[in-house]
């Protein structure tokens, strides 16, 4: 049974609490947005979730979108959900004022997403894309262009994809075929084929935006010769409502393993007439706005899948009896006592918590940067949370994406051969949160990212936004009466973490392949002491509450506990990795390719 409720508790928690002393600072800008406000907000967003969105997953999954007639029409009740959704204000509640945005702080807008992830993933994706196009026509388009599209795609009326993966290539952009030809008048006309393209065609909204990467005929080769084009799927008449198609056509809708709701299409360009964004040849700088836009929205994906998943799992564990607990008989009335006594389920359980837990913390903290590195005034902490987001991207998504994906096939054990059976709902899980894990940029290219471009970026200065504030909370709390052996505990990860960046520069500098060998292992150890700063963080402020008095005692005393069981159980992961990175790639190269 898929069950969910939003973890609004914890969502204030790391709002309000947790990372108020992150050097960010106080954001004049959103000053407007008191905690009252925000609160306000997010127990809306988890109404929309609960009663709106969760009730179309499972049924959304089963009856998948279909592709008549070249249109494609998404599951019974999305149109009507997108439209409440839409009306609601919830499309536009990041976006900037000047194109009809509500200008909401980042950190709340993450949590927004991960709710709606929460309940129906494949729902997310048609909102979350429209906004991380209009982050690229924000940022790079023509006055015109921003005028023209950005206020009906900030209001949802119109959406917005990203086009770039071809038949022949994925990762490796620079081999793309699609062709831009000059047409005189400030216009080009596109012509190739696309797939994967996630919200490609739907009947969700008036008129799609599509950014599309394509090459002009002088174009260099490689990526040194991508531009980006605005595209759309109607061509906009004069009073800006849509108009006559614009040759944008889907060839078929590819065939998933989960997300079956979410419309994953194959789109043809037929002289389609685009508009260049940015400067020519320059295109992949505009397209890594989205994307990194993007990648931390995947990363919010794993751990919405993964929230969602644990709740599940604990509600069957209390429901399904099975077995006696190994000290002693806990449901004498019944024939057996409900799973959740049992270690190993409680191993699983508590695994997905501290993920999920632990996910929520960094991102919250990444999301503070991205409000800072918008609104700040002082050069210094923008400066700082540029460099911080710079490093962290890659790690959130790709970190949270294998929480969620693990957590989800935690669920599944947690349900045993039920899980396995597609009524119970949770199997949904796994092969939603597959994808995550794949599409942005594959979770082993953001371990590249982090290793080969980030790790070294500036003589290391990304490193020391992560690196100052861990060392200084280590040195000033790990005296500590009560969680001493805890911070010794980080120590020592944040320690493995110093020396295989070390090993790495040291390595990396005379053999690529030994950092590329090493990179998945350091951006999951980095990920988990990041993970061990908040978790030690909130045990201490969780301390100072219950040592006050509180009303909300259930609460802070659960917040230890999962903080234990992370560096108890999870934490010791760090020493792993230190290992696996220190054995370098000879076994891993070994081989010849012929002997596989």
């Amino acid at each position: 049974m898929q069950v969910y409720e939003a973890p609004l508790r914890d969502m204030k928690f790391v709002l309000h609490e947790l990372h108020t002393d992150d050097g960010f600072g106080n954001l004049e800008a959103l000053a407007e947005f008191t905690p009252d406000l925000v609160d306000a907000v997010l127990e809306e967003a988890a109404k929309v979730a609960q009663e709106v969105l969760l009730p179309l997953n499972r049924s959304g999954d089963i009856e998948g979108c279909t592709l008549e007639n070249g249109v494609v029409r998404t599951p019974k009740g999305f149109k009507e959900a997108y439209d409440m959704f839409r009306e609601g204000g919830w499309c536009a509640l990041a976006s900037d004022p000047e194109w009809g945005g509500q200008g909401l702080p980042e950190a709340l807008n993450k949590l927004t997403e991960e709710m709606i992830c929460s309940s129906n993933l494949s729902f997310s994706l048609y909102p979350g894309l429209t906004h991380g196009a209009t982050t690229a026509i924000e940022g790079y388009a023509s006055d015109a262009l921003k005028q023209a599209y950005l206020p009906k795609m900030v209001e949802g009326t119109w959406s917005g994809t990203m086009c770039l993966t071809e038949p022949h290539c994925g990762t490796d952009l620079g081999m793309l075929r699609t062709k831009a030809v000059p047409q005189g008048d400030d216009n080009y006309k596109i012509s190739g084929a696309k797939i994967f393209i996630s919200a490609g065609e739907h009947d969700l909204t008036e008129n799609i935006i599509h950014l599309v990467l394509a090459r002009l005929p002088d174009a260099p080769e490689g990526v040194k010769g991508i531009s980006l084009f605005l595209v759309p799927k109607y061509l906009p008449k004069e009073d800006g409502t849509p108009g006559p198609s614009n040759g944008v056509s889907v060839a078929a809708i590819e065939h998933k393993m989960g997300l079956k709701a979410s419309a994953t299409c194959q789109l043809n360009f037929d002289d389609s007439i685009g508009w260049l964004v940015g400067t020519a040849n320059k295109g992949m700088e505009a397209m890594f706005k989205m994307m990194n836009t993007e990648r931390v929205s995947v990363g919010i994906q794993g751990l919405g899948v993964g929230e969602a998943a644990y709740q599940s799992a604990v509600w069957y564990a209390k429901e399904r009896v099975q077995g006696r607990s190994l000290s002693g008989v806990k449901n004498p009335k019944g024939p057996a006592d409900p799973i959740i006594v049992h270690p190993d389920v409680r191993r699983m359980l508590m695994t997905a918590r501290a993920y999920n837990e632990g996910s929520r913390a960094v991102g919250a903290w990444v999301s503070r940067a991205l409000d800072a590195e918008k609104h700040a005034t002082d050069p210094a902490v923008k400066a700082r949370a540029e460099d911080f987001i710079a490093l962290m991207t890659p790690v959130v998504k790709a970190l949270f994406t294998d929480c969620g994906y693990e957590s989800a096939n935690l669920a599944v054990q947690v349900y045993g051969g039920h899980g396995y059976i597609a009524e119970s709902g949770v199997e949904q899980f796994v092969r939603d949160a597959r994808i995550a894990m794949i599409y942005e940029g594959t979770n082993g290219i953001q371990a590249l990212d982090l290793v080969g471009r980030k790790m070294p970026a500036h003589a290391g200065r990304y490193l020391r936004s992560f690196f100052h504030p861990v060392s200084d909370f280590i040195e000033a709390n790990k005296a500590d009466e009560t969680f001493g052996k805890m911070i010794e505990g980080l120590e020592k990860a944040f320690g493995a973490l110093q020396l295989s960046t070390g090993t790495i520069a040291q390595k990396g500098m005379k053999d690529p392949e030994e950092a590329g060998a090493a990179a998945t292992d350091y951006l999951r150890l980095l990920g988990f002491v990041a993970m061990g700063y908040t978790f030690a963080k909130a045990a201490l402020i969780a301390k100072a509450k219950l040592d006050q008095g509180t009303e909300d005692a259930a609460f802070y005393t659960a917040k230890i506990g999962t903080a234990r069981f992370f560096f108890d159980r999870l934490l010791p992961q760090a020493t792993a990795a230190f290992l696996a990175i220190k054995s370098g790639k000879a076994s891993m190269m070994a081989l010849d390719v012929d002997m596989f």
